[in-house]
């Protein structure tokens, strides 16, 4: 199939895509996968940027992408309706757990910190990965080539008795028009007692709360990868399918 059949495919006629070599699945082993993608720059990087990741898309550096798998589509986008989320008793208890940190919004800057908790994170989590060799070059690309608003939240601790803060977690995250999409996150693997992981998904429901923003974008849900589960805990939660974004259950 051409790059033109593939972006036919995915209604993605009049752009620059592009379309990606077959390589091995990252979340269901034994399959292969594709890509199709395009380049943001410019001044509308933003605005496409926001168009796309309602589309489906999700962004690395200046690049966005969307599987485009020819006999696979369990990768299915998904975003948390902000205006209808519940603070359950599970949900209070991770952000009582939290209550301790402090959250600072920094813009694209890449610190020696940040990456310190990052490879703690990829060394005890995902040491088998493709982010595994990452090294603080790397993450500085990652985090500063951005053409789009990006943010950097950070997850801070006041330790008893000093004047310095801890930094416990950090989240990679794009302002769109209509909400913020969750690129990468990462968390001090030590504390697991905290929930971490979804303390900052909870954190960005309240700072779109905060803004106004009717969406959270969590990127893809993968039916039978069982790193891609959580996901479904954070009701309500709409997926995108070929007749748009519609509501996604819990068995779904």
């Amino acid at each position: 199939m051409s790059n033109e059949d593939f972006a036919r495919r995915f209604g993605l006629e009049g752009g620059e895509f592009y379309i990606t070599a077959p390589a091995p699945c990252p979340y269901l082993k034994g399959r292969r996968e594709r890509k199709i993608f395009s380049y943001l720059a410019g001044d509308a990087a933003s605005s496409t940027n926001a168009l796309l990741t309602r589309r489906g898309f999700r962004r690395s550096q200046n690049i966005v992408y969307l599987p485009a798998c020819e006999s696979c589509n369990a990768c299915v986008p998904v975003r948390i309706v902000v205006d209808n989320f519940v603070l359950s008793r599970s949900r209070r208890r991770v952000l009582t757990r939290n209550a301790d940190l402090v959250r600072t919004m920094n813009g694209p800057r890449a610190t020696g910190e940040q990456f310190s908790v990052l490879r703690a994170y990829l060394d005890a989590r995902h040491e088998d990965g493709g982010m595994a060799d990452m090294t603080v070059l790397d993450y500085a690309s990652m985090v500063e080539e951005t053409s789009v608003d990006t943010l950097v939240l950070e997850y801070r601790l006041r330790e008893p008795g000093s004047d310095q803060d801890r930094l416990l977690g950090a989240a990679l995250t794009d302002r769109l028009t209509d909400g913020l999409s969750m690129v990468y996150s990462f968390f001090e693997p030590d504390e697991d007692a905290r929930s971490l992981g979804r303390y900052m998904i909870l954190d960005h429901v309240s700072l779109a709360q905060e803004l106004g923003l009717p969406y959270v974008y969590l990127g893809y849900w993968v039916d039978g990868s069982p790193k891609m589960g959580y996901k479904t805990d954070f009701q309500p939660l709409e997926k995108l399918t070929a007749s748009g974004w519609v509501r996604m259950d819990r068995q779904t």
